[in-house]
């Protein structure tokens, strides 16, 4: 891999991460709980739980992405970083770009 691919992706990699840092951190804070004291109607609490519930998914999501990169980007300067974890085949330089936690290749992921 060219050392100019290698800067691109390193700087996508700490720009994900930082968005996912935000992500998380709106997520946590929209996940609290639903205080029962809220003077809010039984549809719209039921509402508000099945929203926490969705919110918590996606900070789940979130958080599963940010340790993907973090562990790619421990990866960036070993040889075998942008190789398929499956089939040790080099993932395309668009999808590290596209998706830079991506550990897989795109015929892997199918």
């Amino acid at each position: 891999m060219k050392k100019e691919d290698k800067i691109e992706i390193t700087r996508k990699i700490k720009e994900a991460i930082q968005e996912t840092n935000l992500k998380i951190k709106k997520y946590s804070e929209l996940s609290k709980p639903i205080s029962p004291e809220n003077a809010i109607g039984r549809v719209s609490r039921m509402d508000a739980i099945n929203n926490k519930s969705v919110v918590e998914a996606a900070l789940r999501e979130s958080e599963k992405k940010l340790e993907d990169l973090k562990f790619v980007e421990g990866l960036i300067n070993k040889d075998y970083f942008g190789m398929c974890v499956n089939c040790k085949s080099q993932i395309p330089i668009g999808r590290i770009l596209f998706r830079p936690q991506s550990k897989i290749c795109i015929n892997c992921a199918n």
